[in-house]
């Protein structure tokens, strides 16, 4: 089975290019909403945060605003919460993998959104990213209505920058065209993968 790394910056069109490959009958790791199953109510990551950041617990659940303005822009907590986090995701992606195997599939995708900063690209066969021009990017994260342009800015402050990661692709997928330009490069890249 090849495994297929799918990654790109916050709001560069991961879940447009994850949804083509659903479509595709493949499956999909999405090692976002990992977290949010880790950090809602019932959740693994729960009691640990709780633990590690009084008060971001609220209602049984992680207070997602509260613990993003507690580790953003602050190394050591930030640390913290991904020496937490990380390893429970990359348990999640350990027991995808596994069932895809188990059911046949020919390929997998992770769509990690730190897959090279966690060293996640040593882990599969080739990486696609996907990128759009910057403009782009922080209009779509500002329609989302979540965070504020203080918050954008230092979320993209510690990812890696997206010139880099296009420099490291097999793939680069512009989304900020059209859905069907994007549409188009995959369907060319999963046909010459098992061509």
């Amino acid at each position: 089975m090849r495994l297929i790394g799918l990654t790109g910056g916050i709001g560069m069109g991961k879940s447009t290019a994850a949804a083509v490959f659903r479509g595709t009958h493949l499956p999909v790791f999405d090692a976002d909403r990992a977290v949010r199953a880790l950090q809602a109510k019932g959740g693994a990551a729960v009691p640990l945060i709780a633990a590690a950041f009084p008060g971001a617990v609220r209602d049984g659940a992680i207070d997602r605003p509260r613990l993003r303005a507690a580790v953003l822009g602050q190394a050591e907590a930030l640390a913290r919460l991904e020496a937490i986090i990380h390893p429970l995701v990359r348990a999640a992606e350990r027991r995808f993998i596994a069932a895809a195997r188990r059911h046949g599939a020919r390929a997998a995708i992770l769509d990690i959104p730190l897959l090279f900063e966690t060293g996640g690209s040593r882990r599969v066969d080739a990486v696609i990213v996907v990128s759009a021009p910057a403009s782009v990017q922080r209009a779509r994260v500002r329609a989302r209505g979540q965070m504020t342009d203080a918050e954008i800015t230092a979320i993209l402050a510690r990812q890696m920058p997206d010139r880099e990661k296009r420099r490291r692709a097999d793939l680069v997928v512009r989304t900020g065209l059209s859905r069907h330009h994007a549409w188009r490069q995959l369907r060319r890249f999963l046909l010459g993968m098992f061509a």
